[in-house]
């Protein structure tokens, strides 16, 4: 039988801590049942920090707290899950190619926060995570890569008992986030497994989370796991972060994430956004007397020439090469067959890519042998009926994003990779990596299981049917579109100066306000590139935490451009580097 919200007797709360409002860094755990007072829990809720999110938690007739002050807390549309310890199962399956511990250093702080960012979640301060609490009621894990040691997924536990002396020895589950870019399965369910356990060992009873009603995918795990409904309450207050949750639906729906992330941004503002075709990704952002159209990130001060340019793959590696940007060799199918033949030769490894086309569609790389080419050249002619065969570059795809002739963002785009569990096909694998990236992107990234997929699995030694060993990482695409699979890495703090000028001098050849540069690198830290193409439409989302929407939106309604922003781009510094 579900237990039902109560508020703890006076016998019980001999030695609990009253109206306990607990900092977790993003905000502050208030729990309900410590209240005796609605007014009390309501004055408390009334405290929260600017940018911050507090969340009160197992309040007793919420109905009455919400009449007390209906303008200002809302029903917070969440689910609360229970988890009972005492019966709970731990799993033995291995972990495939990451592990499990302790939060340890501010580097990992700050690699939580990166993760919390990318989900849209609030972060907390990196010194938090560090501070000394007496007793410590919060608990860090974090998933990190076993060969990299990179952090890849988080979750905050916080056990009640040491919180405010919980007779009925509960503890909570928060903050589960797994990195989007994140190759290996299972991370989520080993984070919960492993809170799970400790709790357990400590000796609380229960397990308790709360999840937003229609997140199915984060619902079927936790039943999976165990977790049953239990009618407990949430409330918060009605902030500029909340907004989502208690302002209903939105009016404009069918944008995909890089049309939303900049319709947000433009909404935060007090811009009229207008749908054209959301499908489509078309918008008209109005502000004042000024109105312009979009297509995500493609707007109406990007002229029609400079489309034209980065629409022909030729056309911009011949404009570019004349700006002084290093370019590799090129040449067209249109040539004699025994001129691509010797082009193959003096390479060695060639790209094939249609001349005109985007999101990696088309696109062979290293390409070895004749017959390789002749069926890469027939793959990419379904695209366009020009292609290119240009000299296969060694290195790894850094994009720029440029607005305004400034580097907004650089990100180094790597290939879909799956890791195995010793027990998946290689396309079982890929499949279930398909689908947590498309659900970590709104459907925009996905594995295609084609030639060009076969055709790298193959060349690493593998069939599509064979089992993975655990723990061994596979490359299933050559090309780093995010469209087809490929994960984005930020490196805009540590990127090269020469590669930034590189990508603000194919701006400037093209002439155009809004692009997205590919470059191929050794490192982003050093100074050898070579440039591979440039995107009049850039996406601009999953840069996180760079602006880019925001420095998009100055691009467009400058007069909407905070005045913060605006004093730091008028400086003497900033004029010099334009």
């Amino acid at each position: 039988m579900a237990p039902v919200a109560r508020r703890l007797s006076e016998n019980e709360g001999n030695d609990v801590t009253p109206n306990c409002a607990f900092d977790v860094g993003w905000g502050r755990l208030i729990f309900g049942q410590t209240f005796a007072s609605m007014p009390d829990l309501l004055s408390t809720l009334r405290e929260e920090r600017p940018d911050r999110r507090d969340i009160a938690v197992y309040v007793l007739d919420p109905h009455v707290l919400l009449a007390h002050a209906p303008q200002e807390v809302f029903l917070d549309p969440s689910h609360t899950f229970r988890l009972d310890l005492s019966t709970y199962e731990a799993s033995d399956r291995p972990l495939p190619g990451f592990i499990i511990r302790p939060l340890s250093s501010r580097t990992d702080a700050e690699a939580i926060n990166r993760i919390y960012a990318a989900r849209g979640m609030v972060t907390a301060p990196p010194q938090f995570f560090a501070s000394e609490r007496d007793p410590d009621p919060i608990v860090y894990l974090v998933a990190a890569d076993e060969v990299t040691g990179q952090v890849i997924g988080t979750v905050t536990g916080v056990s009640h008992i040491r919180a405010f002396d919980d007779p009925e020895r509960g503890a909570s589950l928060w903050c589960l986030a797994v990195d989007p870019q994140a190759r290996q399965p299972g991370v989520g369910e080993a984070l919960v497994r492993h809170l799970a356990e400790h709790f357990a060992q400590e000796g609380a009873a229960f397990l308790d989370l709360s999840v937003m009603h229609d997140n199915t995918q984060a619902i079927a795990l936790y039943e999976k796991l165990g977790f049953e409904r239990v009618p407990y309450f949430t409330v918060k207050r009605k902030n500029p972060i909340n907004e989502k949750l208690f302002s209903g639906p939105e009016t404009l729906e069918g944008f995909n994430p890089y049309a939303r992330i900049i319709i947000n941004e433009a909404r935060r503002r007090g811009i009229v956004v207008e749908e054209i075709d959301a499908a489509s990704g078309f918008f008209r952002l109005t502000f004042g007397a000024r109105s312009v159209r979009c297509r995500e990130s493609l707007s109406e001060l990007t002229s029609a020439v400079a489309m034209s340019i980065c629409d022909d793959k030729s056309v911009t590696s011949r404009i570019v090469a004349e700006a002084g940007v290093r370019v590799p060799e090129q040449m067209t199918t249109a040539a004699p067959m025994e001129e691509i033949v010797a082009f193959l030769s003096r390479h060695g490894r060639l790209v094939v890519k249609p001349a005109r086309g985007e999101q990696g569609q088309g696109i062979s790389v290293g390409i070895t042998s004749l017959a390789e080419l002749e069926t890469a050249i027939g793959e990419a002619r379904k695209i366009s009926s020009e292609v290119l065969v240009e000299e296969c570059v060694e290195g790894e795809d850094l994009r720029l994003v440029v607005i305004n002739f400034r580097v907004v963002a650089a990100a180094i785009r790597r290939p879909a990779t799956v890791v195995g569990d010793g027990r998946s096909t290689v396309l079982e694998l890929i499949e279930a990596q398909s689908r947590r990236r498309a659900a970590a992107t709104g459907g925009e990234s996905r594995i295609p299981c084609d030639a060009e997929t076969e055709r790298t699995v193959r060349d690493a030694g593998f069939a599509l049917n064979a089992v993975l060993p655990a723990g061994q990482e596979l490359k299933v695409r050559r090309t780093a579109n995010l469209h087809t699979g490929g994960t984005i890495h930020d490196v805009t703090d540590v990127v090269h100066p020469l590669l930034v000028d590189a990508a603000v001098k194919v701006a400037r050849a093209i002439d155009i306000p809004v692009v997205g540069v590919d470059l191929m690198v050794k490192s982003p830290m050093g100074a050898d590139y070579a440039f591979i193409e440039a995107n009049e439409r850039p996406g601009l989302a999953n840069h996180e935490p760079q602006p880019t929407a925001e420095r998009f939106i100055d691009l467009l309604f400058p007069l909407a451009m905070p005045t913060s922003v605006r004093q730091v781009l008028d400086a003497p510094q900033a004029r010099a580097e334009s």
